[in-house]
């Protein structure tokens, strides 16, 4: 097994994997990982590798995560989630991850044999968030997008967490603009979008994925996954671990949703 490729994109730690064949420049596919186990760009790609895609898997690292950890623990994202767990911690957990992207890109690209073609975008949990306003609010080409157990509607996400939130007028116009199923006209046209839902997930998060397959219509496909929860991976979460069987069959799901549209983009599998 080829041993993942570790640096940083304009300030964003990544891990990325190489493919399959080394034919010269190949597609890529971008990743955003949750904040829920596995909560590290390099436990993210230990979780879901998608090994045997003739594309690089390049697992850029959240806000505050992994390598870019205060002090080497989650302790500072959590003092932002106990101050205010949207206005201080979800919504600029995603602002951030969604602007530092093109420049990360474009490192991605002058460091990596990576091709300058449309690149595939994954997003689990929180980093389905970044992933679908990518897909919503920018227009970098996209041949396909893949979420898994995403937060499609942050109004949802904030509804996990204990006691009434206090919306007023700005968090309320802030959680509308993470509302991806309000946008699925702009969702509609960009990309065949994969929404991958565990069965055992969050009763509303698992709604709002079925919603969203219903609202795109052709193009998009859902895919339940039998004894799935949230996380993708045991506690901690940080490090690299061995993959679960869960876990597992998200991975060839993603790996079988990449590479047909890989093929149909024209890329040799």
């Amino acid at each position: 097994m080829i041993s993942p490729i570790t640096g940083t994109a304009a300030g964003v730690p990544f891990t990325a994997l190489p493919p399959a064949h080394d034919d010269g420049a190949a597609p890529l596919i971008v990743t955003w990982h949750m904040l829920d186990a596995p909560r590290s760009d390099a436990a993210f790609a230990a979780a879901l590798p998608m090994h045997g895609l003739p594309a690089w898997r390049v697992h850029l690292g959240m806000p505050m995560c992994g390598a870019r950890m205060v002090d080497g623990s989650m302790d500072a994202g959590l003092a932002l989630m106990r101050e205010d767990v949207l206005m201080s911690y979800l919504h600029p957990f995603v602002r951030q991850a969604a602007e530092e992207f093109p420049d990360a890109l474009a490192s991605v690209r002058a460091q990596l044999p990576v091709d300058d073609g449309p690149i595939g975008v994954l997003g689990g949990s929180l980093g389905g968030a970044v992933a679908l306003r990518i897909l919503a609010d920018t227009g970098i080409p996209v041949f396909a997008g893949a979420v898994v157990n995403a937060a499609v509607r942050m109004r949802s996400v904030v509804d996990l967490f204990p006691g009434e939130y206090p919306y007023d007028a700005e968090s309320e116009k802030t959680v509308d603009s993470l509302d991806f199923l309000a946008k699925a006209d702009a969702l509609a046209g960009r990309a065949p979008l994969l929404v991958v839902s565990g069965e055992l997930d969050h009763p509303g998060l698992r709604a709002d994925a079925s919603d969203l397959v219903d609202a795109l219509g052709e193009g998009s496909e859902l895919l339940t996954i039998p004894g799935l929860a949230h996380p993708l991976a045991e506690e901690p979460g940080i490090e690299p671990a061995p993959q679960l069987p869960p876990a597992r069959e998200v991975d060839a799901g993603l790996t079988r949703w990449f590479r047909r549209h890989l093929t149909d983009a024209g890329t040799s599998s």
